[in-house]
């Protein structure tokens, strides 16, 4: 693989990530200070570096808890950082959750509550409501993330089973002023449904959250079925007078990020195209239409013609239909692009963008057109590694993952296809 290619491609995350740096986001949307308490909470892959960001930056007297990730956290003097699991909630998600809903009770109207919410936010804060338990909501999450069904699917339901998500923090918070900032990672950048909207409520009601697992197949958990079946404890809707102090901003996003990349490959003398920031569906499926697009190019000149960057974003989702393998959605993309896309000459790098692809210590990896007859030479059959999702062990023995470590940030999926 070029050396020259990848360190190119690198320079394009690293832009891409800057772009959404909370130091370089925050600042336009400071709110104005309150004649009472300032209270910061947070959830989120980026939320500890966004209280860092925002503790610097407040200069006033503040106090708050936020929850991020193991090994995302950040070193802030006034406001509490917790950790805890992800992508699979736990006890100490619990605890965190707990909290956050201490952090905002018993407020008044003079006071201020700052919400620092990004991707990650809903396996950080379980919270199952009466008569569920924390394994309850593990065997929720397990059954959504295998279902292959789109974030604002999952969102809908999980904001349905939960004490915490759809708005429910912000009612608690009434009638404190309630101001969220949001580092997107959901494609369309609705920030009702980034982390499940713990301070912003959704539209979609309970018999909408039901439909959607019917029309997905979902196979619930018995509990969080019943729980959903009834009707206690229902979201608010954003119509709700609880809500009529609330202001939202987003603050970072996919697009902004993608367009950020764009200008960087453009400074090095590459022309480049965003093929979109909201790129949802099976991982493997969008890697085999991108290495479509990619052919053309390469053999007929269109609907581009080389030099080019295809830039892409978004969040898609692997279906699991085997088992044993490790890897996230990236990497998934990325062996079905490298298989599909064999012998065209192009150079790639798929990475999420907090720094970690699903639950390995890579953000994603690099390809070539030359990739899988390497991979062959090594003795492994990459069609039979994509069939049983071991991308990780794919790009592993090729010495292609890409490992940047956490990024404190999370506008979600970045690709570059470069075709020279």
């Amino acid at each position: 693989m070029p050396e020259d290619d990848r360190a190119l491609l690198t320079r394009l995350f690293e832009a891409a990530v800057a772009a959404a740096d909370p130091e370089r986001v925050l600042p336009p949307y400071l709110p104005e200070r309150p004649k009472g308490r300032t209270v910061v909470v947070g959830a989120g892959k980026s939320s500890a570096r966004m209280a860092a960001v925002f503790e610097a930056l407040w200069d006033g007297p503040l106090e708050g808890v936020v929850v991020t990730r193991y090994g995302h956290g950040a070193t802030c003097r006034r406001i509490r950082v917790l950790e805890a699991g992800h992508p699979v909630p736990d006890a100490a998600g619990l605890t965190a959750s707990a909290a956050l809903k201490a952090a905002v009770t018993g407020l008044g109207p003079e006071d201020l509550v700052v919400a620092l919410i990004s991707g990650g936010g809903s396996a950080l804060l379980p919270d199952p409501p009466e008569g569920l338990t924390l394994e309850d909501e593990v065997a929720l999450n397990r059954a959504l993330l295998a279902s292959g069904a789109p974030i604002s699917v999952m969102n809908a339901i999980r904001k349905q089973v939960s004490g915490i998500k759809g708005g429910r923090l912000a009612a608690l918070a009434a009638p404190a002023r309630v101001v969220t900032l949001v580092v997107s990672d959901v494609p369309g950048d609705a920030p009702a449904q980034v982390a499940s909207g713990p301070t912003v409520p959704d539209a979609a009601s309970r018999a909408e959250a039901r439909a959607l697992v019917e029309t997905w197949g979902i196979a619930l958990p018995e509990a969080a079925a019943r729980h959903l079946a009834g009707e206690a404890g229902p979201a608010p809707l954003p119509g709700d007078p609880i809500f009529a102090r609330a202001q939202t901003h987003v603050v970072a996003s996919a697009r902004l990020s993608l367009e950020a990349a764009a200008r960087e490959a453009e400074a090095q003398g590459l022309p480049a195209a965003i093929l979109s920031d909201s790129m949802e569906g099976e991982a493997r499926e969008v890697g085999r239409v991108q290495a479509a697009i990619a052919r053309e190019i390469a053999l007929r000149g269109r609907p581009l013609p080389r030099p080019v960057v295809l830039l892409s974003g978004g969040e898609t989702t692997v279906t699991l239909r085997g088992t044993g393998g490790r890897g996230g959605r990236n990497g998934e993309f990325l062996l079905a692009f490298a298989l599909a896309a064999e012998g065209v000459p192009f150079t790639a790098l798929a990475a999420d963008t907090d720094g970690i692809d699903g639950s390995e210590e890579n953000a994603g990896a690099f390809a070539d057109g030359g990739s899988m007859a390497r991979l062959r030479a090594h003795g492994a059959d990459p069609a039979a590694l994509l069939a049983r999702h071991d991308s990780h062990a794919a790009f592993a023995a090729l010495n292609a993952l890409f490992v940047p470590g956490p990024t404190g940030t999370n506008v979600n999926d970045f690709r570059a296809i470069l075709l020279r």
